[in-house]
């Protein structure tokens, strides 16, 4: 009797954990690089990670958008900065081994109230299991809390720039269409924040997009922002190819 409970009991734990599996579908992009294919698994709003040479690059993993519990562990994660939208410290427990490698801002590292996070300043440059990154200001310019009082003043976020083979992807944190995003060279892949009033306006995105060349861009985190109207603004740049996904 006993054990038709427990095997009654065991069927039932596996249907709940099949049935939370498949409600967790995610979309996924493959980019092909010069060391194989670099999977994107986009999970929502500001988060997503990356697959690629074996490896899982976490991007702001933050528990509202997955349950954690069923994603792959990090081998690397990154964190742009320390908003709760970005920054969440129960997560990061959940997907980190004694392998994994923090990526953070000094602001990330004071919340979180961690002591072997690798921090990364605005201009920092540095290969973490063998993955060359830039970080890149995430700032704002134009939108604030109150005047003089940025909703993301400059020096405290990251974007980063991950060299994975031959392909240079841009993730670019909470920010606007800053001077030093609008210098990037040679990007293949990037994320561009598109969620007023916090960072971009579509019409923001497309000038950062048309100065800076991305051969793929995602619009992200963007809110009730209207993607459709960042396609439009590009319709002419057959040089750019805008690919919308559900990061709301």
């Amino acid at each position: 009797m006993m054990q038709k409970i427990l095997f009654f009991y065991a069927v039932i734990f596996l249907s709940l954990a099949l049935i939370a599996a498949a409600q967790q579908q995610f979309e996924e992009d493959i980019i092909p690089t010069s060391k194989g294919d670099l999977k994107i698994t986009f999970i929502g709003h500001g988060t997503l990670y990356f697959t690629f040479e074996g490896k899982i690059i976490h991007v702001d993993p933050v528990g509202g958008e997955a349950d954690y519990s069923l994603l792959p562990k990090a081998d690397l994660i990154l964190v742009t900065h320390e908003h709760g939208d970005h920054l969440d410290v129960d997560v990061l427990k959940k997907i980190s081994t004694e392998k994994t490698d923090l990526v953070f801002t000094q602001k990330c590292m004071e919340r979180a109230n961690v002591q072997d996070a690798i921090v990364m300043k605005n201009g920092d440059t540095k290969t973490v299991q063998g993955i060359k990154i830039e970080a890149v200001p995430a700032y704002n310019i134009k939108h604030m809390r109150s005047p003089g009082n940025p909703f993301h003043p400059k020096g405290d976020g990251n974007g980063y720039i991950l060299i994975l083979g031959d392909k240079r992807i841009y993730v670019a944190g909470d920010t606007e269409n800053t001077p030093e995003m609008k210098a990037l060279k040679d990007i293949d892949v990037a994320f561009l924040p598109m969620n007023l009033p916090y960072t971009m306006s579509p019409e923001m995105v497309a000038d950062a997009a048309k100065a800076f060349k991305p051969r793929i861009l995602y619009p992200y985190h963007y809110g009730n922002t209207n993607p459709q109207e960042l396609v439009e603004l590009l319709k002419d740049k057959e040089d750019i190819e805008v690919r919308i996904r559900d990061m709301k």
